[in-house]
């Protein structure tokens, strides 16, 4: 699988970032071929509170699916969105999954 991952660090109004987030993904939810969404709110690490606040994957079936959302209108809808608002708290990312056992 493929994905696209946004990393957010914690933002100084958690409550503004919320409301923003919510409409956010109302663009998000329109990229093509989007096998699934993934969030994940971060809640610690190791050594207590973390310096990030959500993880967003965007995860697709094959490269070409990725390739093609990653290129959609509607993706650079979301991405100027997210820019637009959030530029220094977040970063993107693309990645190739590989699941193995336990």
């Amino acid at each position: 699988m493929y994905k696209m991952i946004a990393i957010y660090k914690m933002p100084a109004d958690i409550n503004t970032f919320e409301d923003w987030y919510k409409s956010h993904m109302e663009i998000a939810k329109k990229v093509p071929l989007v096998k699934e969404f993934r969030v994940s709110k971060v809640t610690g690490g190791p050594r207590g509170a973390s310096e990030l606040h959500l993880i967003t994957e965007l995860v697709f079936s094959s490269k070409e699916d990725f390739k093609t959302a990653m290129s959609s209108p509607e993706n650079m809808a979301a991405g100027k969105d997210a820019f637009s608002n959030y530029k220094d708290i977040i970063s993107v990312h693309f990645a190739e999954e590989e699941i193995l056992k336990a």
